[in-house]
Parts: structure tokens; sequence; C-alpha cells
């Protein structure tokens, strides 16, 4: 194929030799302005993850973030030797944080933006080195706008920090491949371990990166290019191995909600990973294209094994006991296909016809990025609006009921606590042992719901906080809670606000 006789041409690379763009090898020293690509490219995702990064009230996952990291850090180290060891990296992390900065929701969300503008510079990086300036600059401009990284770059868990690691990784072996050092194979060996550390399921990306370590050995027939990533690997997961071992004595209380996937979860998971179903399905007609290169192959097939080989193996693999199959577990994959799409769009002839798909592209996903910027973007639950009702009668000594239980996962404690002011302080009635005392993200609650009344007899008054939608003002409440508060306790007022309802309660006299 030639660019005058089809619409794609192969993208040689702008000053490499005839041998790379036959083989995919890294693309010649870079020199001038190109250089700092990566920047602009981290400085626009910034800005873009910045954009409305507050507006979107926390969801329970980004609450358990806060709650966690606003303890010492011995309570939260305690607490981890119990549940979510497996996100002890980033609560340290965010812990350290809002030490500094405070946690107010931009504030808690500002790491994951910072995150995700370092994994745009490794994606600019990767372009450069497999491809050329054109497709770096479209790499660039896509990863910073697709919605996802938005998503996640104001999210408040630690997936932006999975996608940089991976990214980071991806081209620190590419560098490694090219000259196979101590000094290059460390710093992949550290990439490897911040993945490892900040979610264990982006430790997939080992398959492609072996299976890419191979094609070039394959080539080359050194012994040093599989022998240097082995030992990589060893010295990169042996912090990793202790928090595996740690999170497996966990898993129970972590992922057991998530079930087998079947067939029709793929295209799900793929309309869910852009944070764009139209954006997801343009992304991937973009990445197939440099597959129909006549020349320079490699790199879009190395590239393909990483976006697409860990999505298929965590689906075998959630066949088994325990499921991973989740489209936040697997963002880590999205540099590469922004990459593969970035490589289609760049080799298009003529030019302009590139630059019209990506900002047909773009275009797709900006009703995902005004919405992802909402209110209730990310939870329908107005937790402010609930603490502010309770804040405006609030009498010192006051108790306090959520709904947990069964229900407990949805933590509408933690949404009142986040928005109370300092100044409110409430008897969580119902715990037997608060969450500190437990080393745990939930207290223990009491066995006897009734004896914890009674053993609170200065507490007159308590607020309720439960689902709405029913007459009931103790609904989903524990069957014992409900009783015991029914028994002692006479309704004052309750208020809706909108999937929740604040009911205020007084001793009977």
């Amino acid at each position: 194929m030639t660019t005058s006789s089809t619409a794609v041409a192969p993208a040689t690379g702008e000053g490499r030799s005839g041998s790379a763009a036959q083989g995919g090898a890294s693309a010649a020293p870079v020199s001038g302005p190109a250089r700092f690509h990566w920047l602009w490219a981290a400085l626009l995702t910034f800005v873009v993850a910045c954009i409305g990064g507050g507006a979107a009230q926390p969801w329970r996952d980004e609450l358990a973030s806060w709650n966690a990291a606003a303890r010492d850090t011995g309570d939260l180290v305690g607490m981890l030797e119990h549940v979510d060891a497996v996100s002890g990296a980033y609560y340290l992390l965010l812990h350290g944080w809002v030490s500094v900065f405070g946690d107010s929701t931009a504030m808690l969300r500002m790491p994951s933006a910072l995150a995700m503008a370092g994994a745009a510079a490794f994606v600019v990086l990767t372009a450069r080195t497999l491809f050329d300036r054109r497709t770096a600059v479209f790499a660039g401009l896509l990863f910073a706008l697709v919605p996802a990284v938005s998503k996640y770059g104001q999210e408040a868990r630690s997936y932006a920090f999975v996608v940089l690691a991976v990214a980071a990784a991806t081209w620190l072996l590419l560098r490694a491949l090219e000259r196979p050092t101590v000094a290059r194979w460390l710093p992949y060996s550290v990439a490897l371990a911040a993945a490892g550390l900040f979610h264990v399921v982006s430790l997939l990306v080992l398959l492609p990166h072996a299976l890419i370590v191979l094609g070039r050995w394959w080539d080359a027939r050194s012994w040093r290019l599989p022998a240097g990533y082995a030992a990589a690997v060893v010295v990169g997961l042996l912090p990793v191995v202790p928090l595996v071992l740690l999170g497996q004595r966990q898993v129970g209380r972590q992922i057991s909600w998530l079930k087998t996937p079947h067939l029709r979860d793929l295209a799900g998971l793929w309309s869910n990973l852009s944070a764009s179903p139209l954006v997801s399905f343009a992304l991937l007609a973009a990445a197939l294209l440099p597959l129909a290169w006549a020349r320079g192959r490699r790199p879009a097939a190395e590239l393909a094994l990483v976006a697409a080989l860990p999505i298929a193996v965590a689906w075998v693999i959630s066949h088994g006991s325990t499921s991973y199959f989740l489209d936040r577990y697997l963002l880590f994959t999205l540099p590469a296909w922004v990459l593969l799409a970035a490589a289609g769009l760049g080799a298009l002839r003529p030019r302009l016809l590139g630059v019209a798909g990506l900002v047909v592209l773009v275009a797709l996903g900006v009703t995902d990025q005004r919405h992802l910027r909402t209110k209730y973007a990310k939870d329908g639950t107005d937790g402010k609006r609930v603490a502010d009702v309770i804040a405006k009668d609030y009498k010192p000594g006051d108790g306090f009921a959520p709904v947990r239980g069964a229900d407990r996962v949805f933590m509408i404690d933690f949404t009142v606590d986040y928005y109370l002011p300092g100044n409110v302080k409430l008897k969580d009635v119902f715990a037997e042992r608060s969450a500190l005392a437990a080393d745990d993200l939930f207290p223990v609650e009491c066995e006897q719901a009734a004896q914890c009344l009674e053993d609170l007899n200065g507490t007159q008054r308590v607020w309720v906080v439960t689902w709405s939608g029913t007459p009931n003002p103790y609904h989903k409440l524990p069957e014992g809670q409900e009783k015991a508060l029914k028994d002692h306790y006479k309704v004052v007022k309750s208020t809706k606000v909108r999937n929740l309802q604040v009911t205020l309660v007084e001793r009977a006299r």
C-alpha cells in the first residue's frame, strides 16, 4: 500500500531510520520544542481535569477515601490490617495531602488530577517513541479530552494513579528494550511496584509486556532482554507480594459483590471504559486503523496487546472464585487505546481528514463531559442538604442513627459526616464501638439496640437518616433498631431530601 493509493499511510516516524519504521524500534533522539510535547499535554490534562472538579458531590467510595485519610497514621495503618489494605498506598498518600491542603471536595480530588496529568506526559512520550510527532500531538489532545480522564481525574480514588503507573511502565519498558541496562530496568521496576500497590489488578499488564519482550527478543536473539525483564519484574513485585497476601484475606469484604461476567459484559465494559458510549466505539474504530498499515505494524500490535489482553484475561480469570471484571479496575488500558486511536487518525490522508476525525471524536464526548461536572453526577444522594437540615436545628447532645446494617456499604453516615459543620457533634447511638476503636472502616453496631438506647439516658433527641420513598421514617433500619426507636422515642418532624429522609425523634416522656 502507498500513500497515494489509500487513506491510511504508515506512520514511519519523523527522523527515524528505516529499520525503526519496519520493526517498531524507538525513534531517533528528539530535539528542539518537540522534546516538550509531554509538558503541554500534561498541563492541558490537568486544566481539563480541574475544571468543575468540586462540582459533583463525592460518592461513597470517595467518602471512604476521605474517612480513611482523615485518621491519624497509626489509626489508618490499624484499619488497613483489617480492611482495604489494597487501597492502603493511596490512603496514605491522600492522608499526607489533606493534612497539608485540607479536605474540600476539590482538594480531595486534586491528586488524581495531577496523576492524570502525569499519565498524559507518558502517553505522549510513548507516541513519540513508537510513532511520530503528529501522533504524539493527537494522543496528547485525545487523552486530555476523553471523558474518563476527567471522570477519574475528578475522583478521590486510586485509579488515576494506576493509569499513571501503567502508562509510565509501558514507556519505561520501551526505553529499556532500546538499551537494556540496569539504569533503565530499575525505573520500570519502580513503575510496576507503584501499579501493584495502587491496584493489584493492574499487574495484568505484565502479560502483554512479556509478549512485547518476547517479540523483541525474537528479532534480536539477545538473552539480555528476557533476563533483564524477568529481573525487573521480580524486583518490582517484591513490595507488592505482602499486599497481595493481605488483600487475599480481605477479598470477601472488598469485591465479593462482583458477579461472574458474561460475554455481554465485555460490551458493557467497553461502553464504560471512556465514560462515554459514543466516544468508546469511535475510539475503537480509530484504534483499528493502524492495523491496516502495510508497514510499521509492530508498534500497533504491541499497543494492541497492552490495550486488549488485560481485559480478556480479567474476563477469563473472573470465572474463578473471585471476579475482578469492572471497568474502573481496567481503566489502566485506556492510554493504549488512546495511542492506537491517535496513530490511526494521525496516519489518515489527507491530513485534514485526521484532524476532522479527532474533532469529531472529542465532540462526541462533550455532553458526557458536561454531565460529569453536575452536582449529582456521581451520586444521587444529597449529603450536603441532609447535613444542613441537621445543623439548622441541632442541639448539643443530639444522637445520630444512620441506616447501616445490610445497607452500610452505601455509607450514609459518611455522607452526612463529611458535610456537618465542625461544631455539630452527634452521638452514634447504635455504635457499640467506633470505627476507630474497632480498627475498621465501619463502627461495630450494637447487637442489642434497645440496651444501647437505655445506656444513653442523656440523649433526648436522635436524628434518624434513612431511605425515603415510604411513609415509614425508619425504612431499611435493622429491625431491632427500628423497634428500639419506636419504643423510646416519638417523631418530631421528618424531611425528605431527594432519596434520603431526615427524621428528628425525641425521647418520650
